[in-house]
Parts: C-alpha cells; structure tokens; sequence
C-alpha cells in the first residue's frame, strides 16, 4: 500500500535540512543539535530506492531515518536526492553490443542509461546477482554498473551475459 504524504506528514518533521556555504548539508534537529556533512544512504538502493534512507553524520552514525522521500516537502527531498545523485554512480546497462572473448579477462561493449562505454571484466565472480532478475557487474576499475532487470534485455544481450554465468 502507497503512502501519500500529506501535510500532517510534513508538519511531523523534527529536523531541518541546509546546505552550508561549503555545499555539505547540515541537519539541525528540534533541541537545535547541529550536524555539518550529513550523508544520505539508501538501506536498498536497487529494490526500493526511494525507501529507507538514512542521514548519517560525519562519522557514521544513523541521526535520521526517512521511511520515504515522498513523505520529505520538495526542498528537502530535492537536497537528499542531489546529495545521493552526487554520491552514487551506478550506470544501469541497457544493451550489450559485443563481448572481445568469452574467456575473463575480457572487454565488453555496452551501452548505458549514461551512454556508450567499455568495460573489462577479470573474472565471472565480478558478476554477482541480486535477486532474480538483478546483476551488478563491477570493472577491472570497481566501477559497478546494473543490470536493473534481466527480461528487459534484448536476445542478443541476454545471449552474450548467458556464456558469463
């Protein structure tokens, strides 16, 4: 079942939202605790990205725990999300266009929701599933790029990903 946030959602906020001159976030919370360099975290970044996010401070430390952002008014929700799209980078693969071997270490080429690009994988294990139709396939680099839902792939993509694993 979906929540839609209403007003009482956001008069129930017990926490205020910066950015600070810097460009960090600063959290400053009801008995005016202040926290410079907030972080926000996804607890499930591919299921459910737009639930559970944690603002945790400086040094790791859980201050905030947002069910949804939907129930953030818009500023808020604007500099949690700007904050994440600065912090993650995650190209989602969206076509496999061809393979230089299907022995690792090998070069692929792919196209993302960013682009066309290479990646070099150096072993099946840097293919790791998540989920029935999820993969996460990390580069010779540790740059990690998804695979949001294997059925969406076209057959020659699903073809080149199926002698990897």
């Amino acid at each position: 079942m979906m929540h839609d946030p209403s007003i009482a959602d956001y008069l129930a906020l017990d926490f205020e939202l910066d950015r600070n001159d810097f460009g960090q976030l600063v959290l400053t919370t009801n008995d005016e605790q202040v926290h410079i360099g907030v972080v926000p975290v996804r607890a499930f970044p591919i299921e459910a990205p737009d639930e559970g996010i944690s603002l945790v401070s400086s040094d790791g430390h859980e201050l905030i725990w947002i069910e949804r952002l939907t129930m953030l008014p818009p500023r808020l929700r604007s500099l949690v999300l700007e904050e994440l799209a600065q912090r993650e980078f995650m190209p989602e693969i969206r076509r496999l266009l061809a393979v230089s071997s299907f022995a690792t270490p090998s070069t692929w080429q792919i196209e993302t929701d960013r682009g066309s690009t290479e990646l070099t994988l150096k072993s099946e294990d840097d293919i790791r599933r998540l989920g029935r139709h999820h993969l996460l396939i990390s580069d010779r680099h540790g740059v990690q790029f998804l695979i949001r839902d294997l059925n969406q792939l076209d057959r020659h993509s699903r073809k080149l990903l199926d002698r990897f694993f």
